[in-house]
C-alpha cells in the first residue's frame, strides 16, 4: 500500500516537473537554455529505489518526452533508462549525503544524457553536427542543473530516504556485505 502511494506521488511529481519545464523554466532560462530537471529526477528515483524502478520510470518518462516533443520515439527513453540503471550503480559505489557527490552525479548523468542523445539524434535523424554551440549549451545545462539540484537537494534526500526504506528496507548492514 505504501509503495502505491509512493508511486502516486512520484507521477504527480512527474506532472509538476513537466508543468515546470514547459512553462515557468521557458521564462528563465540562460542564454536559451533551459535546465533538463526530468534528469534529476531519474537520477533521484534510481539513488533511492533500485536498478528496476529507476530504468522503468526513466524509459516511460523518456517515451512521454519523445511523443510529446521528438521527432523519432526512444532517444529520451534509452538515454534516462540509462540515467536510472546507472544511479542505481551510483548508490552502490557513492554517498548520498554529500551534496558534492550528488552534484557531480548530475553532472556526470546530464553530460550522459545529452552527449547520448545528440549522437543518437545525428545517426537517427541526421541533424547537422555544431560541436562549439553544442558544447556551449552543455556547459549551460550542466550549470544549471547543478544549481537546482543545490536548491532542492534538501527535499530530495528527505523524501528519498522515506521512498528508500520502503523499497529497500533498513539493511545498512548487509548493503555492504
Amino acid at each position: 500500500m505504501k509503495k502505491l502511494v509512493i508511486n502516486l506521488f512520484l507521477i504527480l511529481t512527474i506532472f509538476i516537473i513537466y508543468f515546470l519545464q514547459s512553462n515557468f523554466f521557458n521564462w528563465f532560462n540562460i542564454a536559451g537554455v533551459m535546465p533538463n530537471v526530468f534528469i534529476i529526477f531519474v537520477l533521484f528515483i534510481g539513488l533511492f529505489t533500485n536498478k528496476t524502478v529507476g530504468t522503468a520510470y526513466g524509459v516511460v518518462i523518456g517515451l512521454i518526452l519523445d511523443l510529446l516533443f521528438s521527432q523519432k520515439i526512444g532517444i529520451q527513453a534509452v538515454t534516462l533508462g540509462l540515467v536510472g540503471f546507472l544511479a542505481a550503480i551510483f548508490d552502490k559505489n557513492f554517498s548520498k549525503d554529500s551534496r558534492m557527490t550528488i552534484m557531480l552525479m548530475v553532472l556526470g548523468s546530464t553530460v550522459i544524457v545529452e552527449v547520448l542523445n545528440y549522437l543518437l539524434a545525428y545517426m537517427f535523424i541526421n541533424i547537422n553536427v555544431e560541436i562549439v554551440n553544442f558544447v556551449k549549451i552543455l556547459a549551460i545545462e550542466v550549470i544549471y542543473n547543478m544549481i537546482l539540484t543545490i536548491i532542492i537537494y534538501p527535499l530530495i534526500q528527505k523524501f528519498g530516504y522515506d521512498i528508500e526504506n520502503e523499497y529497500k528496507g533498513n539493511k545498512i548492514l548487509t548493503r555492504y556485505f
